[in-house]
């Protein structure tokens, strides 16, 4: 229990990171993430790595935010309030990449996961070549667990992902490289089921919910990153956070917002909508 400023006692709320850019627009990004972090009930904090002007037409300009300022915020709330998980997103340069592993390191912040953002849905690129080898090797071995979509893992292991047994064996690589888990999202398959692999190291699991058919799925990846970092933090399994994140992104898409004339947010509110969603 902790007292609060008005003398009433509360109970210890799960304390969550994002570290991440963000998306001026709303969709995406640390914006997406603290409205996850709301909905799963943790009490949720930034450090920003980057700004962007975006829209639901794409990113028109980024800002990448210097690492020793990336790292003062970390710091800042690692040191007062303390951090029961946190989450990456968009990383944006290889000095940021490398500042987040050492703070991650210092103040032994655990569970993390890292959703390797590198590409816009738009296409535009959003971390930097030089840091993508940075990432491998010292922000990987430090993560629970690692959410690619099937671009990113191609990207990050140099290999083609084009089926679920691709998929597979994607998540064994991605553990083999040093994550402890690894959860490859198959929604750029785009046939039949949506379908996730999640390896945890020893079992492969499929998580699927039917294909949504809308363009509007900005932010998808960052709230299913957000969704799982809650679950973990409030003490689910890895298993189970990934079920219920994969439920909780299903519904975000099929309430999505039609906001702007291109691709739309997905929407997290659509979560407290009926209670065979909070059933977990």
């Amino acid at each position: 229990m902790r007292p609060c400023v008005c003398g009433q006692i509360l109970d210890v709320v799960a304390r969550v990171l994002t570290i991440a850019g963000s998306d001026c627009s709303g969709g995406a990004g640390i914006q997406a993430d603290l409205k996850t972090f709301a909905v799963f009930g943790v009490y949720g904090m930034s450090a920003v790595t980057a700004l962007t002007a975006q829209n639901t037409r794409g990113v028109h300009a980024v800002l990448p935010v210097g690492a020793e300022f990336v790292r003062a915020q970390i710091d800042a709330v690692a040191d007062d309030i303390g951090i029961d998980a946190a989450k990456t997103g968009m990383l944006a340069t290889r000095a940021v990449v490398l500042a987040v592993a050492e703070a991650v390191r210092a103040h032994r912040i655990a569970p993390l996961v890292v959703d390797p953002v590198l590409v816009a849905q738009s296409g535009a690129p959003l971390l930097d070549d030089d840091a993508r080898s940075a990432l491998l090797a010292e922000l990987l071995p430090l993560a629970a667990l690692v959410t690619p979509n099937i671009p990113e893992a191609e990207a990050l292991l140099g290999i083609r992902v084009a089926s679920i047994a691709n998929m597979r064996d994607a998540a064994r690589r991605l553990v083999a490289a040093g994550a402890a888990a690894a959860l490859v999202k198959g929604g750029h398959l785009g046939n039949g089921d949506a379908i996730d692999v999640l390896y945890d190291g020893s079992d492969l699991t499929e998580l699927r919910a039917p294909r949504i058919d809308t363009p509007h799925t900005h932010g998808t990846g960052c709230i299913t990153a957000a969704a799982i970092t809650a679950g973990l933090a409030r003490g689910q399994s890895l298993l189970a956070a990934a079920d219920t994140a994969k439920r909780f992104v299903t519904a975000a898409i099929s309430g999505a917002l039609p906001l702007g004339s291109g691709n739309g947010p997905a929407n997290p509110l659509a979560w407290l909508d009926g209670s065979r969603n909070r059933s977990e």
